[in-house]
């Protein structure tokens, strides 16, 4: 009988732990859904470039400097225009992948024009993939966060 008692008290009280490990689901924000574009799922689509090493390799050092300074401005451009949602360079690989780019744009179109202005892309030091990418509308809301994070900019 008090094994019984004891499997039982031992149950319950992994039942009532985990009902308590599981967190309220945070209600619904129409308002912030719609702003954000997100869909029912609280997603959207992006545009996912994947910067690659281009065909130019004859640049001087000073040029490449100048260019990737450039590179680095028409980021800092695309983030106020909200078009720039996460960018960051790739560790060494392979496949001469260099950096990846998420766009906030309506189609692959509106995201190769944003990218002609790129001097890096535009003298050929890195050559974009694009393809359309589905994931959380949330996602550019981690933004504000990263000037408070940040010790030092490029």
């Amino acid at each position: 009988m008090k094994k019984l008692l004891l499997l039982s008290f031992l149950i319950t009280t992994i039942i009532s732990v985990q009902a308590q490990d599981k967190k309220a689901k945070a209600p619904y924000d129409e308002a912030l859904a719609k702003k954000l574009g997100a869909d029912n799922y609280g997603m959207k689509m992006y545009v996912l470039v994947i910067l690659k090493s281009g065909s130019n390799t004859t640049e001087t050092k000073a040029k490449t400097d100048s260019l990737f300074a450039g590179h680095m401005a028409n980021m800092g451009k695309m983030v106020e225009m909200q078009k720039l949602v996460v960018a960051g360079p790739m560790g060494k690989n392979d496949k001469n992948y260099r950096g990846i780019f998420v766009l906030n744009t309506k189609s692959i179109q509106e995201a190769k024009q944003l990218l002609e202005s790129d001097p890096a892309i535009k003298a050929k030091l890195l050559e974009p993939e694009l393809y359309n990418w589905y994931g959380s509308a949330a996602l550019s809301e981690y933004l504000p966060y990263h000037d408070k994070i940040q010790k030092s900019s490029f």
